[in-house]
C-alpha cells in the first residue's frame, strides 16, 4: 500500500517519494493546501473505488492519519 499511496501523495504534494513519512502534514508542507487536500481525498477514493466519510477525511492531519483511514476501509494498494 504505501509505495502507490507515496506515488500518489508525492505527485499531488509536488515533493519527492523520499521526502514522505507519517508526520509530513500541511503544518511542514507547504503544497499541502486546501486545494491539494481535496485532490489527495478523490484520487485515494478513484484508485481504491472506495467512498471515505467526511469525518475520517476531517481527522486526517497527517501521512500517518492517512494510512489509519486507509487500513479503516481495508484499502490495500499493489506495488
Amino acid at each position: 500500500m504505501q509505495e502507490k499511496l507515496y506515488d500518489i501523495l508525492a505527485k499531488i504534494l509536488e515533493i519527492s517519494r523520499e521526502e514522505i513519512n507519517d508526520n509530513i502534514s500541511p503544518e511542514n508542507t507547504p503544497t499541502w493546501d486546501s486545494f491539494n487536500a481535496v485532490m489527495m481525498v478523490a484520487e485515494l477514493e478513484k484508485s481504491s473505488g472506495t467512498k471515505f466519510d467526511m469525518a475520517d477525511v476531517m481527522a486526517v492531519k497527517n501521512v500517518g492519519d492517512i494510512k489509519k483511514v486507509l487500513d479503516k476501509y481495508k484499502v490495500k494498494y499493489e506495488c
